[in-house]
């Protein structure tokens, strides 16, 4: 086998390597559907004290409602806008897919450093621990200041998704100048990207539009998981 020859086969790894994360994503994503309609899915946690109680009563809805499952599914992310990059590496719009790599890739360094999943359970065992109302004043304040940075669709978590999305935008505009990729996969990707940003703004800065923001959310996450099935499709296909 030649230099180039075996260059191209692990090109299309990475395809395939891509195209096996795109899956898992969709997969992470219907299982946070899932949970949302078990019993606790779909409750709202209003007070540090409310937070602390999840934790103790599960751990693991406390951790998922921090965003356990939003870290697995940035995780397979890296590896499909990775492989999205590859894709367009001849291409001549390569500048911008690589662009849309990076800011995908900043937008999941800063979820993760910001994510307080795991400090909050910590807290919450803490918490159960304390003999005295100052160490449980203590920690209902370390507890909010933990909230603050990492409570999902606020403004603490704004910039990461917002990151996340604007590449996700980005990259689908790349696929369609391209045309590497099936217009519908691109045009699915602008729309659906392009609502749950609308989203993150209204959910994290605007008040009383609950009903409204759902509507996005919905139809912006259903899009954006045809996407990923549209790309792990043609991500196999061109690891053949």
């Amino acid at each position: 086998m030649t230099d180039s020859e075996n260059g191209q086969l692990q090109w299309k790894r990475i395809y395939q390597i891509g195209a096996l994360a795109a899956i898992g994503a969709v997969l992470v994503g219907l299982l946070e559907i899932l949970i949302t309609f078990l019993p606790g899915g779909n409750t709202t946690q209003e007070t540090v004290l409310d937070w602390f109680n999840l934790f103790q009563e599960s751990w693991f809805m406390g951790l998922r409602n921090l965003g356990l499952l939003n870290i697995l599914f940035n995780l397979l992310a890296i590896l499909t806008y990775f492989a999205l990059y590859a894709v367009h590496r001849q291409d001549r719009h390569k500048p911008y897919a690589a662009l849309a790599a990076i800011i995908s890739f900043l937008g999941i360094a800063v979820f993760l450093a910001t994510n307080r999943a795991f400090a909050m359970l910590d807290l919450s065992h803490q918490y159960a621990a304390a003999t005295t109302d100052a160490q449980h004043l203590i920690l209902e304040a370390a507890g909010l200041a933990m909230l603050a940075v990492g409570q999902s669709h606020t403004p603490g978590t704004f910039l990461a998704f917002f990151l996340a999305e604007v590449a996700g935008i980005l990259i689908s505009v790349v696929m369609l100048r391209s045309q590497l990729f099936s217009k519908a996969t691109a045009y699915a990707g602008i729309v659906g990207f392009g609502m749950l940003l609308v989203f993150e703004f209204t959910a994290s800065f605007v008040s009383g539009l609950s009903a409204v923001t759902m509507i996005f959310a919905m139809i912006g996450g259903l899009l954006s998981m045809i996407w990923y099935l549209l790309v792990a499709r043609k991500l196999f296909q061109l690891g053949q």
